[in-house]
């Protein structure tokens, strides 16, 4: 019953994330929206405080905030406070290039913000070659500013084939800075489509993390890896794909996807300023055939349907599956026989700008310059 609730939608996202801009200072090879420019037409202040206002009218708790860049917005302070004044608490995700210590104390003595660090390995020589040289030792001083401060953040961590044996190190640096790891499953959207086959978990690699997940439930995942539920016992968080039904993304644009990891023509389902957000949500055609859509075709014989209900839809969108197929992730089957092991050399992140253009602080009681 819980499931069939779920899947038939709610009057407001559980899970909204908000692509700030597509501005950023790195070039990660993995990234799921292809960000590094500015959108000329990303909403400006007035429109994103409108939005807000519409999302704290339909009771939404709050929203995931991230890019790109979120603090490259000159009015990024501004906005974060401005939701949290709606009663909307934020939690948006940054690659900590940009967090000196006025900011994580203005993050420290701010209410129902979070904050989550993107880190890609446990060391330099695994995190770099994918986010760019010299973000895990920025990152690395983005933690430590805030543990200075007492702020429980978080990590997180999309992991790969070449993280996956640090994910112990990682957890134990992480935790031991009195943060909470979280860790995401790697898709193939965006740039990440380019580096797939060299970065996605083996077969093997997929059973070993279902195991050590069960063993540190103190890590978070969100919904990254329900597939691996086939197992056996479900992992915590949903088993199910939500978008559409409790997820969605509006992007730096203002159009609305039905999930963050297929800002795909197939699934936008319109756009804010051509009709609301509400309207959007509860009248496009897209999420009321995916509020209606179940996996059919051979997951509904598999005796595990029940724990992971088909995979991931965004998965399968950009391995050209069929949308009815099982996850290409699916720990069920047979692997299939991959030979790349290294990054494309076209696709090498490049470095961190030393002038990376900071987020105003000016505006209300955001830090100071």
């Amino acid at each position: 019953m819980y499931y069939d609730a779920l899947r038939q939608g709610l009057a407001a996202p559980i899970c909204l994330t908000w692509e700030l801009t597509y501005a950023c200072n790195l070039l990660c090879v993995h990234c799921l929206s292809s960000s590094g420019k500015r959108a000329p037409d990303e909403l400006d202040t007035t429109e994103a405080k409108r939005l807000l206002d519409e999302w704290a009218a339909m009771k939404v708790f709050y929203i995931n905030v991230g890019g790109g860049e979120p603090m490259t917005r000159p009015d990024f302070f501004e906005l974060m406070e401005y939701s949290i004044e709606q009663g909307i608490g934020v939690k948006f995700s940054t690659n900590g290039t940009l967090l000196d210590r006025r900011a994580a104390r203005w993050i420290a003595s701010t209410d129902y913000l979070d904050v989550q660090i993107s880190v890609d390995g446990a060391s330099p020589g695994v995190n770099d070659p994918i986010r760019g040289e010299g973000s895990f030792s920025r990152a690395r001083t983005a933690m430590e500013l805030l543990a200075a401060e007492g702020f429980p953040f978080k990590v997180n961590h999309v992991v790969t084939r070449r993280s996956f044996q640090g994910l112990d190190e990682l957890h134990a640096m992480v935790t031991g800075m009195g943060g909470q790891l979280r860790v995401t499953r790697l898709r193939p959207s965006g740039r990440g489509k380019a580096v797939w086959e060299a970065l996605k978990l083996t077969q093997a690699q997929n059973r070993e993390l279902y195991d050590w997940l069960r063993a540190h439930p103190d890590v978070l995942t969100g919904d990254s890896f329900f597939h691996l539920s086939a197992l056996g016992q479900p992992l915590d968080g949903l088993n199910m794909c939500g978008a559409g039904r409790i997820v969605c993304c509006v992007d730096p644009r203002g159009d609305v996807y039905a999930c963050p990891f297929v800002l795909a023509p197939e699934f936008k389902a319109g756009n804010v300023r051509d009709s609301s957000f509400g309207e959007v949500w509860q009248g496009s055609p897209l999420f009321e055939r995916l509020r209606g859509w179940e996996v059919g075709g051979q997951c509904r014989s598999c005796g595990a349907y029940d724990r992971c209900h088909g995979g991931c839809m965004a998965v399968k969108h950009f391995t050209g599956v069929d949308l009815d197929d099982p996850d290409p992730e699916c720990v069920r089957k047979p692997e299939a026989g991959s030979t790349a092991t290294l990054l494309p050399l076209a696709l090498k992140p490049r470095a961190i700008s030393p002038r990376a253009p900071a987020a105003s602080r000016t505006v209300g009681s955001g830090p100071q310059p």
